[in-house]
C-alpha cells in the first residue's frame, strides 16, 4: 500500500485555521479533492503548504497535524482540486478523506481594502443603534454564507452590557441573532479593537 510522505516538522504553527476538509481523491495521480468551509477559498489556492489532520473541535490543529506543500492547486466548482507533495496515486490520495485541512493565519495574503477574513470577525463584539447610540449586542460566534451575502451569527449578552456573559434559552442554548454583514448595515470595523459598529436595531 502506498503511503503519503509528509514534510513534517517538529511543532505545527499555533496560528493554524481549519479552511475545509478533504472529501475525496481526485482524478487517478494522486489529486485530492477539498471542500471549503467558506466562499474564501482563495487563502487555500494561495498556501504554499497545507496541514493535515483529523478533524477535531480543537482550534489551532494540534501535533498531529502534518504539513504537505501544495505542488498545483485550482478551483473546481465549489470545491478546490490540489496536488500535494508525497501523494502521487489514488489509493494514498483516498487515505486522506476526511482530514480537515489547515494553513497557518500568517500565511494569508492580506485582502483588499475594506475586506475581511472571516474567521477576524469570530469573536469581535457587535454593536448595534439604540436610540440613535451605540449599544453592544453581543459576540460573533460564526460568520455564515448564505449565497448572497456574509451573516454575523450573533451570541447575544445577557444584560446588553459587553462584559456579560451570553444570554440562555430556557434550555440553557446561547440566544442567538443573525446580522447581514453588508455595508447597508455595517458601518466600522475595528479589528485591533476586536469591534463591529453597525446600524442593527439592539433589541431586534
Amino acid at each position: 500500500m502506498s503511503r503519503a510522505r509528509a514534510d513534517s516538522r517538529p511543532q505545527a504553527p499555533s496560528d493554524l485555521i481549519e479552511l475545509g476538509r478533504i472529501v475525496s481523491a481526485y482524478g487517478i495521480r494522486g489529486w485530492v479533492k477539498v471542500q471549503p468551509h467558506s466562499a474564501q477559498a482563495e487563502v487555500l489556492l494561495a498556501a504554499s503548504s497545507w496541514w493535515l489532520q483529523p478533524r477535531t473541535e480543537r482550534e489551532p490543529a494540534g501535533q498531529d497535524a502534518l504539513r504537505y506543500p501544495v505542488l498545483v492547486s485550482r478551483p473546481q466548482g465549489a470545491t478546490v482540486v490540489a496536488s500535494l507533495s508525497g501523494v502521487s496515486d489514488r489509493e494514498t490520495a483516498h487515505a486522506l478523506r476526511g482530514l480537515g485541512v489547515y494553513v497557518s493565519r500568517s500565511d494569508f495574503p492580506p485582502p483588499e481594502e475594506g475586506e475581511y477574513y472571516w474567521v477576524d470577525l469570530i469573536g469581535c463584539m457587535l454593536f448595534g443603534d439604540r436610540d440613535g447610540q451605540p449599544a453592544p449586542i453581543g459576540r460573533v460566534a460564526e460568520v455564515i454564507d448564505n449565497g448572497a451575502h456574509a451573516v454575523l451569527r450573533v451570541h447575544r449578552l445577557a444584560d446588553g452590557d459587553a462584559d456579560a456573559a451570553p444570554a440562555l434559552d430556557a434550555k440553557g442554548r446561547p440566544v442567538e441573532v443573525l446580522v447581514p454583514f453588508v455595508a447597508a448595515y455595517v458601518r466600522g470595523v475595528d479589528l485591533a479593537a476586536r469591534r463591529i459598529d453597525t446600524d442593527w436595531p439592539v433589541d431586534f
